[in-house]
């Protein structure tokens, strides 16, 4: 069976499973996709300038690029301090933010004692705080730490070319050692993106992600 069979099967099952929810009026199945790349996004921190100067005492400084253009990780690592654990060695991600942010997965969440909602990016109101901590300084953070909503990044022309619009909610077929389907992925979009599709360490988990995993979209769900 070759892979737009498969494909095809598996746009069929999304097609089924969403009439029988009742959900046909809102999902568009997709014939064909391209191939999009995915990432993992472990448990990661953005700071503000004001932040990793108290924690550092000097701004971030880049270890390595990113996949996206202008971040990178940084060479400073933090400690996460929760109510119930901590978290040692966990990446900082550049350049600074205008308000610091924790991302992390739902188990992260648990180990720490964090009712961590879903959130997109940069969504943080109301979002539970953490202490964060380095070998010369401390942070209380009020709020800001989330659960990442899955999102794919894409340039305008990768958008046109997947018929899809920044802020539409898609569902991606992941070809990883365990396929899965994965719905209400968040479609972003902007000319300094290029085309990839981040899912955090649970996800990635239960889909047997390896490097050189992609996904598909196999149907598109709404807007927001």
């Amino acid at each position: 069976m070759n892979e737009q069979a498969i494909h095809d099967i598996v746009a069929g099952v999304v097609r089924n499973v969403m009439k029988e929810m009742g959900c046909a009026a809102v999902a568009t199945p997709v014939s064909e996709s391209d191939p999009i790349p995915v990432e993992l996004s472990a448990r990661h921190v953005h700071l503000s300038e004001a932040d990793a100067l108290a924690l550092f005492g000097a701004p971030l400084s880049a270890a390595r690029e990113l996949s996206q253009p202008g971040q990178f990780l940084c060479n400073e690592r933090v400690r996460l301090i929760g109510p119930k654990g901590v978290m040692d060695n966990v990446a900082v991600l550049g350049p600074s933010r205008g308000a610091s942010q924790v991302e992390i997965s739902k188990t992260d969440a648990r180990i720490l004692g964090i009712d961590a909602p879903v959130r997109q990016s940069g969504g943080v109101a109301g979002s539970p705080g953490i202490i964060l901590a380095s070998q010369t300084g401390v942070v209380g953070m009020p709020e800001g730490v989330i659960v990442a909503s899955r999102h794919i990044h894409m340039s305008p022309e990768d958008a046109a070319r997947l018929h899809v619009a920044d802020n539409d909610l898609v569902s991606v077929s992941l070809d990883g050692d365990r396929p899965v389907i994965l719905e209400d992925v968040l479609v972003r979009v902007n000319k300094n993106f290029l085309l990839a599709m981040h899912i955090d360490s649970d996800e990635g988990n239960s889909s047997g992600w390896h490097k050189g995993v992609c996904g598909r979209i196999v149907a598109r769900k709404g807007h927001i």
